[in-house]
């Protein structure tokens, strides 16, 4: 029988694929309420001059990056997220125990880019829903729930690299 040091080894971190899952079900479950509660671009002002809720659909990327591209976009960033995926779980599954924080880190992107995926696949487009402004001057493009992990975990993942080292590890000048 195996001992929980050798079957821990084996599978990494690869156990905070939950935090993904959990990622992807308040995703979607977020998407679905603001889309069947609001009209296309109709504001819920949460708190005035900073921050609605509203719906809009992204074809494009972070920023609506391409957005205005012909449809094949939509396969390429899918195919992105899609090959992304699969190197953040390969990833999770070659952590240490040590490493909670950068498994933490690739949990939630990979839970985003999961949440964006489907509705890029599924539906063509993705469903942002959160409003971030100042007045009626500026506005921060529409954003979701995955794109919050998904910034957050990249944030994470920054820090991570800045980290002292540990005991033991080679330092390169």
């Amino acid at each position: 029988m195996p001992s929980a040091s050798n079957v821990a080894s084996r599978f990494g971190r690869l156990s905070w694929l939950w935090l993904s899952v959990l990622v992807l079900v308040i995703d979607q479950a977020s998407k679905y309420y603001f889309e069947n509660s609001l009209t296309m671009y109709q504001q819920i002002v949460v708190i005035p001059d900073y921050f609605s809720w509203t719906l809009a659909y992204n074809t494009g990327a972070a920023f609506s990056f391409l957005a205005d591209s012909s449809g094949w976009q939509r396969w390429l960033f899918a195919l992105i997220a899609i090959v992304v995926s699969g190197v953040l779980v390969v990833w999770l599954k070659r952590l240490g125990r040590d490493e909670t924080w950068l498994a933490v880190a690739l949990a939630l992107v990979l839970g985003g880019a999961l949440g964006n995926l489907y509705d890029r696949i599924a539906l063509g487009h993705v469903i942002d829903f959160i409003l971030v402004h100042w007045q009626n001057r500026w506005h921060f493009p529409a954003f979701n729930f995955a794109d919050s992990a998904i910034t957050v975990g990249a944030v994470m993942l920054a820090l991570d690299m800045f980290k002292s080292k540990k005991p033991g590890e080679a330092v390169h000048d």
